[in-house]
C-alpha cells in the first residue's frame, strides 16, 4: 500500500478538527488521506440524532459518519484522494497498527483552555507512546496550523506568509535524524521557516557557586553547543536549501522554551525514544510538557 496520511475519526469535534488538519497535510504532501474508524461495542456520544423507535446500529452510524466527513473534505480539498476504512477492535491497537502503514497519523485532542494546549486522553497517550511512525495531535478548532490565506485564482501553492514557523526541539545527546527529516520536510512543504531549539544545561557543579564560575567558561560552553547544532544541521540544510533555518541554543527547561517558540508556529515537532522499558513505552518529560501547554499542533516523532 502506498503511504497515506491517516486520521482516527469518532465523530467528536476533536476528531473532526484532526480530519481537517490531516486533509490539509495530505494535500501538502501529495498523499492520499485515510479516514479510520475503529468499531467497538460502544455507543458514541457525538453526532447522534435520536431515532424514534429505531435501534441504534454502530456499524451503520460509523459508515454514515465516514461518508459524510469524506464528502465534506472532498468539497474543501478538490482532487484529494480520500479513503475510508472501518475496522473492528480496540481503538488503541487499531490506530497503532494503522500507523505502521501510514506516513503520519493524526489524532484529535481537547484543549485545556484558551491559553494552553492539550488534554490528552488515554487513547491518545497510549497511541503516542507506542506508534512507530510520527503522530500529530490537533486541538478542536485548530485551523490546520496556518493563518487563513488569501484566495488565489487557478489554485496553486499557498503563499509563504500563510504559515507560521515549524519549530523543532532537539537534544543533541541523542540521535536526531528522524526528527530532522520530518521537520525539514514539513517546513519545505509549507514554504515555512524552520526554527530549531536545542536546550542544554550547565554542569551540576555550576549550581554550587555560580558567582565563582568564570563567565568565559560559560561562553565557551554556549559556543560549543551552538557549533554542535550547526554541524548536526549542515547536511539537512544541504538537502533542503530552500528552507530558511533559525538556530537557537537555550539554557533551561526545554519544554518552556519550546512552548514559547510554538506560540505562533504552524507545527511543533518533538521526539520520543522508540524503545520499550520493563514498564512499557513512555513519553519523555519534554514531550509531556509541550503536549499539555503548546498552542500549535504537536508532532511526536519516534527516533533512535
Amino acid at each position: 500500500m502506498p503511504p497515506t496520511v491517516i486520521t482516527g475519526l469518532d465523530g467528536s469535534p476533536e476528531s473532526l478538527a484532526a480530519a481537517e488538519w490531516a486533509a490539509h497535510e495530505a494535500r501538502l504532501r501529495g498523499l492520499p488521506l485515510t479516514l479510520l474508524h475503529a468499531l467497538e461495542d460502544w455507543t458514541p456520544s457525538y453526532g447522534l440524532a435520536a431515532l424514534s423507535g429505531a435501534e441504534f446500529d454502530p456499524a451503520r452510524w460509523a459508515g454514515s459518519l465516514l461518508r459524510e466527513v469524506a464528502g465534506e473534505l472532498s468539497e474543501e480539498h478538490p482532487g484529494l484522494e480520500i479513503r475510508t476504512e472501518q475496522v473492528e477492535g480496540r481503538p488503541v491497537e487499531r490506530l497503532v497498527a494503522a500507523a505502521k502503514e501510514g506516513e503520519v497519523l493524526v489524532l484529535g485532542s481537547r484543549g485545556l483552555g484558551t491559553l494552553s494546549g492539550f488534554l490528552t486522553g488515554s487513547v491518545s497517550m497510549s497511541v503516542l507512546a507506542r506508534a512507530e511512525r510520527p503522530v500529530v495531535l490537533v486541538r478542536a478548532g485548530e485551523q490546520a496550523g496556518r493563518a487563513q490565506p488569501p484566495a488565489r485564482a487557478g489554485g496553486g501553492r499557498r503563499p509563504e506568509e500563510a504559515y507560521g514557523d515549524v519549530v523543532l526541539g532537539v537534544d543533541l545527546s541523542r540521535p536526531c535524524d528522524e526528527l530532522f527529516a520530518f521537520a525539514f520536510e514539513a517546513a519545505a512543504a509549507r514554504g515555512a521557516r524552520l526554527r530549531v531549539v536545542h536546550g542544554w544545561s550547565l554542569p551540576p557543579l555550576f549550581g554550587y557557586d555560580p558567582a565563582a564560575v568564570d563567565p568565559r567558561h560559560v561562553t565557551d560552553l554556549a559556543t560549543r553547543e551552538a557549533v554542535a547544532l550547526t554541524d548536526a544541521l549542515r547536511p539537512w540544510c544541504g538537502k533542503h536549501p530552500g528552507v530558511p533555518v533559525d538556530e537557537q541554543c537555550v539554557v533551561g527547561r526545554p519544554g518552556e522554551h519550546l512552548t514559547e517558540a510554538a506560540a505562533t508556529a504552524s507545527l511543533l515537532v518533538v521526539g520520543r525514544r522508540a524503545r520499550r522499558s520493563v514498564i512499557g513505552a513512555r513519553l519523555g518529560p519534554v514531550t509531556h510538557a509541550v503536549l499539555h501547554h503548546a498552542g500549535a499542533p504537536v508532532a511526536v516523532v519516534p527516533h533512535g
